[in-house]
């Protein structure tokens, strides 16, 4: 792709850089407020709820999953997997169960995926341009980090996780950010290729990425070091299949933040509309008063919309 003008490349940059945009705090101080409400969160979930923690599905170093079991995980239960943002490069799992204790206490089984962030994948795009067109992953051995393993690793991820309890009646994702584009490529997966088909119940996407082209020529991908074909492949937008009978009952909730950037918000209203139109289920919720850090730092609150929509997507069952 050609590159961006400066003018273009500094607007792309204040669009995509949320912290930008909330009138809450500091662009300086915001991203630290959030991972300390978040960590801190987690830590009072594992405190409170019966856990295994660093369960590892995979070999690379953050394959590893954190499960905060419901009161009775002897039966039936449905689970909740979160997926972390950070723009694919910051966060991990030990600060992804402050969601943990409201959903616990309702007998759902919550779930925080780790994944080899970037830039580890700096090293390998020619490795995963050639895996890609031999039409399989590349090896999560040799290029942690890069955008193509990201995806695998949380599909791989749910495959593990449905092989691993039998019990489970219903997956449920819920990714932020960076980790809503992740979820949203579950929804496009191709399972044949991990033998077992998850029973993906609902999806709960809250600011997400779901177009990547824009990022590329943002600070963004210094560090994730994408070419237009890693992003074109790995955008919602362009993974969209039709709805299938089993994802016809795959409630979609495509969330985003009053103070959100314009660009998040558009993204996130056409991916809501391009799911609708191949036939997902599919529900729009803009939510006032919020930005792009606490809208879903709230959801430890009991009383919050989004904590509520998670709580009742498993009892619609």
């Amino acid at each position: 792709a050609a590159a961006a003008s400066p003018a273009a490349r500094q607007a792309l940059e204040e669009q995509y850089s949320p912290s930008r945009w909330s009138p809450r705090l500091a662009r300086d101080t915001i991203i630290g407020a959030h991972i300390a409400a978040t960590a801190a969160g987690t830590q009072r979930a594992r405190a409170s709820a019966q856990t295994a923690l660093h369960v590892p599905y995979g070999a690379g170093d953050r394959e590893r999953l954190d499960i905060y079991f419901p009161p009775d995980p002897s039966g039936a239960f449905p689970v909740l997997v979160y997926i972390h943002g950070g723009y694919w490069q910051c966060l991990s799992k030990e600060e992804s169960g402050f969601a943990a204790p409201p959903l616990v206490s309702r007998g759902v089984m919550v779930v925080a995926v780790g994944y080899d962030i970037a830039p580890k994948g700096r090293c390998c795009p020619a490795q995963a341009a050639a895996a890609h067109a031999a039409r399989r992953p590349p090896n999560c051995a040799l290029c942690p980090g890069h955008m193509d393993t990201m995806v695998l690793q949380v599909r791989r991820s749910i495959a593990f996780l449905v092989q691993r309890y039998p019990g489970i009646r219903g997956v449920y994702l819920c990714g932020h950010s960076a980790g809503a584009q992740l979820a949203a490529m579950v929804l496009s997966t191709d399972w044949t290729e991990h033998g077992v088909v998850p029973d993906i119940k609902g999806a709960v996407l809250v600011s997400g990425v779901y177009d990547l082209e824009p990022i590329l020529h943002t600070y963004v991908n210094d560090v994730l070091n994408m070419s237009r074909e890693v992003a074109q492949r790995n955008s919602p937008m362009r993974c969209i299949v039709p709805a299938a009978p089993t994802a016809a009952a795959c409630e979609v909730l495509v969330a985003v933040a009053q103070h959100d950037s314009p660009e998040f918000r558009r993204q996130s209203q056409e991916y809501g509309q391009a799911l609708r139109a191949a036939g997902w289920s599919v529900s729009m919720l803009d939510l006032a008063g919020v930005d792009h850090f606490d809208i879903v730092e709230k959801l430890s609150e009991e009383s919050y919309v989004l904590t509520q929509v998670g709580e009742e997507l498993p009892s619609s069952l």
